[in-house]
């Protein structure tokens, strides 16, 4: 018991420490630049960015757990890690048609509004790339759901911090040249620039 009370706060830290640096220094989209496209697809109006931050952090979640939960009992002990990323694509399209079947029951405005860019999740690099990393990062299953929670709450994070910058841009005396994709391309890599700032944190 004494030698489970010891090894109860490195766990705690351990996970701390994941969370902080996938949502701060590792971020998916700013550091490794992935999902960019739903990104900009998604961030035009708040109510469409909200919609996609929760489902983008409920499948991302979920095919984290459910990635290392088939790779240490399914994949690995068969010997079939060469059909990982077809596994993996089956499990994050499963999740995606899951939570589109609940929002278009429980919420047919948000499904309206997001019935475009729901299933981008599927084919999104950021959720892929999350599942793959995670299976070789992380070593244990709660370190594995941490991981996946904490990218996707940096993902939300980006995403609604890039909405509320193109609302006040949409308000703002933009040179001609510079409107459309060509600002929220710079806008993207100066807040890209900004969370560079925490990698010293790691």
């Amino acid at each position: 018991m004494p030698h489970q009370v010891c090894k109860l706060p490195r766990r705690v830290n351990e996970a701390v420490a994941i969370l902080l640096t996938t949502i701060f220094v590792n971020n998916f989209v700013t550091i490794q630049f992935l999902g960019i496209r739903p990104l900009l697809g998604a961030s035009q109006k708040i109510d469409s960015a909200t919609g996609m931050m929760f489902a983008t952090t409920f499948v991302l979640t979920l095919a984290s757990a459910a990635s290392f939960t088939v790779e240490s009992y399914i994949l690995r002990p068969l010997d079939l890690q060469y059909l990982r990323i077809i596994v993996l694509i089956i499990i994050i399209a499963s999740l995606v048609q899951f939570f589109e079947l609940i929002i278009r029951t429980t919420h047919p405005r948000l499904h309206a509004m997001l019935v475009t860019f729901v299933p981008l999740i599927t084919t999104n690099c950021a959720v892929l790339g999350v599942a793959l990393i995670n299976i070789r990062e992380t070593n244990s299953f709660i370190n594995s759901v941490v991981f996946g929670f904490g990218a996707a709450i940096g993902y939300s994070l980006v995403l609604i911090i890039f909405t509320a910058i193109q609302g006040q841009q949409r308000n703002s005396a933009i040179p001609r040249v510079f409107r459309g994709a060509a600002i929220s391309m710079i806008t993207a890599g100066l807040l890209s620039l900004a969370f560079m700032g925490f990698t010293g944190i790691s």
